[in-house]
Order: C-alpha cells, then structure tokens, then sequence
C-alpha cells in the first residue's frame, strides 16, 4: 500500500485537498486505462465522515459495489440503499401478506425466517427477522435473500460475523450464581418487510415465536430482551438485506441498482479532528487564517496571542494498493495469449523483433527510431531489442506472454522497401508501415493504451 496523509488547518482548505487527491487517484486510473468505480464508502474504523474507494470490477472480486443504471449513483455495499427502505410501513402491509394467528407455537409463517449470530463476548444472542419473499416479478431474481452483515454491525458493533451457527456458542445461565456473573442479552432485529402484524407479535415477544434455542424456560428469566424495528440514529425502519440487482435507486428514483463484484485499489478518507483532538497535536496559525465559523471550543486557550492561535490538525488518510493494482489490471487486460499491459506499466513501450536473417534490419530500426524518438517533442520512445540467439516464433510467444503493448517484426519486406509489421493485441492492429512512418504511427497506437 502507498500511503498519503494529509494536513490542514481548517476544515475547508482539509476537503479541498481530500478532492485534489481524489482527482489525482482518478488521473491515475484514467492513465491506467482500466475501468474502475469511484464508489461512497463507510469510513469504518479509520473513522471520519468521508470516505471513497476505487474498485476495479472482475468476477473475482471480494467486495459488493452498487450503481445506477441511470445515474452516477456509486456506493459499496455497508452504505449503499435503496428507495424501498423508505417505504412506509402502510404500503408494506399492501405487498406483504398478513401473519396468519393460526400457526402453530413453533412455526415461523412462511414468508419470514429467522437469522441468528453472536456476539465476539458470546453474551449476545442477534435474532434478525425478515421476509423471504420478493416484490420483483422476475424469477431470475427471485432468490433467497441474505442478510446484511454490515446493516447488522451498524446495530451491533460486537457481531461475531464468522459464526455460522451461534447456538452451541450461546447458552443460557444454568445457576442463580452465573446468572449474577454474566449478563446475557438477545437482541431481535425486525427488517422492514416484515408484514406489520408478525412485526407486533416480535415486539411484544410473544410466546408463540422461537426467540430461543431449546433450553428450559426458567433459564431465560435473567436474559435481557431487546426489538430494533427502526435505526436508533436515524428512525428510519430497518433494512437488514443486501441490496438486489433491480431495486429502485435512491437518489435518482427512476434508474435500477446494479451488483458488481470488485476488488478494492484505493481509498481516500477524511479524517477531520479525529486524532488530531485527542492527541492535542495543534498548528499556530495567523489568527486572520481561522475560519469564522471555527468553534471557539476547538480553540486552544493557552496558546492565544493577538496575531497567532492555535488550531487542531485537520487530517487526511489515503492509500493505493499497487501491488492489488498489478493483479487487477493483469486480470482484465490478459488473453489466451498471454498479458497485455497498458504502456504506463508495460516494462517496455515496443519491442522489435527480426525474422530469420533480419538482425542487422532490427538493429537499424531500433537505432532509428531510438533516435528519432529521443529528437521529437515527445521524448525517447521506451524500446527494447529482442537480439537473444532464439529463434522467430519463440521471440513472439515470449513477446505475448510479457505483454509488450507493440510488437515491430522486421522481415521479408525490409530489404526491398524498407518496410516493418506493426501489431498490436489490445487494437486489434496487424499493419505494414514504411520506416519513415514508423514512430508517428507507433505513437498514435501508444496514445491508446
């Protein structure tokens, strides 16, 4: 990871320079070549209210990135939503069907199943509530949903995520004495979807659900009962399910949400006064540079003068994988040939190769373009002679497998007419040009890649 901190001593000059970063990470990518998604992120525990992450899409991917088909909407998936976790809870009644009293005792209906998790300390027990059923009519994507982690740890930041099956980690206090000595506690989180009176029956917790594993009824007397049917934060009804491919998009309202797996190349947080407070690590500024919003509180007292102040840090924190990024653009860019680097990263720009009898041709080639390059505006073209005592056809298989963006085959048509075979995979381009023609045409391949 290449790592960047920055300093700042106002919070408006901090976020200017969190959006030049951003800029520049983008410039990279661009120059890369590569396609990458600039996706709103949560900030976690690096902390702050800012965050993006650049990812590049591929199959192999670990991470969930979620855009709009119709906007520039971007989110991965602890943060991304939807507009159907603002629904109200009269239209849920409409799509869902109503929990039918009759079931038996220890019959979940159903259109609603139970997740359960623990917590690190194994004193939690996370019952999370949600409908099974789904509001698209398309079969494709009709299957069973799966429950947010990240939407759960927002709750329950001591999750255990690792645990599949939580009840043999989880038992209730057997004696009056570990009763006094562990606190146990259940939390039942109730999604949204959840029809409104199966939703009532879990916030009365009524004896007709399965809260509990098996375990005698005397056990649970001690056990502290809690329902989440809404964010403490914000009220909002929970949504405990990773978004869909086709739900609605929050912010344009009109285009769909697309599910992409990515790998994650970068990252860009805004750290604000996090550290900088805690640590007391202050800058003395002139005090006509303090913003005149600044809070009087962030002020250091001790350090007042009439012309200086002292003020803390605003902090930035931004990284970029390089070596994620060489395994990431390998991956797209490869064929069944072998690799096909962009010229920023290819270890050479062209190489040239001669056929058989054809050395003394590449070597004048080479110088030639060599020089003619170093003489031009653009500077020395970044060339490498393949003169190894190999033969052709091995000389072209290896130039496929490292990947050289340009490959300038001097053979049967040297001689006569002073003529070279330009290829090129990524362009699809298998063209003879003339020596004169040779570095403008190279070029103008090179500004593609």
């Amino acid at each position: 990871m290449k790592d960047l901190y920055t300093f700042d001593y106002s919070s408006s000059r901090a976020l200017q320079t969190y959006q030049e970063v951003r800029d520049v990470y983008s410039r990279l990518f661009d120059e890369l070549k590569i396609p990458y998604l600039v996706a709103h992120a949560d900030s976690g525990d690096m902390g702050g209210n800012l965050s993006h992450e650049f990812h590049f899409p591929t199959p192999k991917g670990e991470d969930h990135i979620i855009s709009c088909t119709h906007c520039d909407y971007v989110a991965n998936e602890e943060l991304a939503d939807s507009t159907v976790a603002l629904d109200s809870r009269s239209v849920q009644e409409i799509l869902m069907p109503l929990y039918p009293g009759s079931e038996s005792a220890q019959n979940i209906p159903a259109e609603v199943r139970v997740w359960r998790g623990i917590s690190r300390d194994r004193q939690t027990l996370v019952n999370v509530w949600y409908s099974s059923q789904t509001s698209s009519e398309d079969s494709s994507l009709a299957k069973q949903p799966e429950v947010n982690l990240h939407a759960i740890k927002s709750i329950v930041p001591g999750l255990d995520p690792s645990i599949e099956d939580p009840l043999p980690f989880w038992r209730p206090p057997t004696t009056p004495a570990l009763t006094q000595v562990h606190t146990r506690r259940q939390i039942n989180l109730v999604d949204f979807r959840v029809p409104e009176s199966f939703r009532s029956s879990i916030e009365s917790k009524s004896s007709q659900l399965p809260f509990w594993p098996d375990s005698k009824p005397s056990h649970r007397a001690n056990i502290e009962v809690d329902v989440f049917c809404d964010e403490p934060k914000t009220g909002r009804l929970l949504n405990l399910l990773r978004t869909k491919e086709g739900d609605a998009c929050i912010r344009c309202l009109t285009g769909t949400l697309k599910v992409q797996r990515a790998i994650e190349l970068g990252h860009t947080f805004h750290l604000g006064t996090r550290y900088s407070e805690p640590l007391k690590a202050m800058v003395t500024i002139p005090s006509s540079l303090i913003p005149l919003d600044s809070s009087k509180d962030s002020l250091d007292s001790d350090h007042l003068s009439s012309s200086n102040q002292q003020v803390p840090m605003q902090m930035g924190c931004h990284g970029i994988g390089v070596s994620r990024i060489i395994g990431a653009v390998a991956d797209a860019l490869a064929d069944e040939r072998g690799l096909n680097w962009p010229r920023v990263m290819a270890p050479f720009e062209a190489v040239v190769i001669p056929t058989r009898g054809h050395d003394e041709g590449a070597q004048e080639v080479y110088d030639a373009l060599f020089a003619t390059a170093h003489l031009s505006k653009k500077g020395a073209l970044d060339l490498v002679l393949d003169d190894r005592a190999v033969t052709f056809p091995w000389k072209m298989q290896d130039a496929d497998l490292v990947g050289f963006p340009i490959i300038i085959v001097v053979g049967r048509r040297w001689n006569t007419e002073r003529i070279c075979e330009v290829q090129c995979r990524r362009l699809q381009v298998h063209q003879d040009v003339k020596l004169g023609d040779l570095l403008v045409f190279v070029d103008s391949l090179l500004s593609q890649l």
